[in-house]
């Protein structure tokens, strides 16, 4: 970056991560909380039960990554690569691009754009990333966080 300049750019996020910046912009719409449970039977194949416990755990729109894992060995088991391969995304989007302070969860909402996996490569990325950094940093520069 250039001398004095703190801010990170969409060019940056291009050139340092990779990521594309100018293709589809997916929407991450708001989901209540039947519908986040709609989508982890759907797109994870859990049951209604298992998905309403790990949303009430997690006390609301999250599931924790520890569940993700649990989840993924289950599949790869099962030999069901599609979902298999969602659980690990999932996974992988709240390790890396998507972490938030508690370094546990992972908001279900992205999962949505792992429905059709050939349709995510697609997606304008580095865009998502960026708004989420910028949106954290928000978070953790308040003096009341720990």
């Amino acid at each position: 970056m250039p001398i004095r300049e703190v801010t990170i750019t969409l060019d940056d996020v291009a050139s340092l991560l990779h990521f594309p910046i100018v293709r589809a912009f997916h929407s991450f719409k708001q989901l209540h909380v039947d519908d986040i449970v709609n989508l982890l039977v759907e797109l994870l194949e859990v049951s209604t039960v298992e998905a309403r416990v790990e949303t009430i755990y997690c006390h609301g729109s999250y599931v924790r990554l520890s569940w993700l894992r649990d989840v993924y060995q289950t599949k790869i088991e099962a030999c069901h690569w599609i979902v298999a391969a969602r659980a690990y995304l999932l996974h992988l989007l709240g390790c890396t691009l998507f972490a938030n302070k508690s370094v546990t969860h992972v908001h279900v909402v992205f999962l949505d754009a792992l429905r059709d996996l050939t349709q995510s490569e697609t997606y304008a990325w580095g865009t998502v990333v960026l708004v989420h950094m910028y949106d954290n940093l928000n978070e953790a520069s308040k003096s009341t966080t720990r």
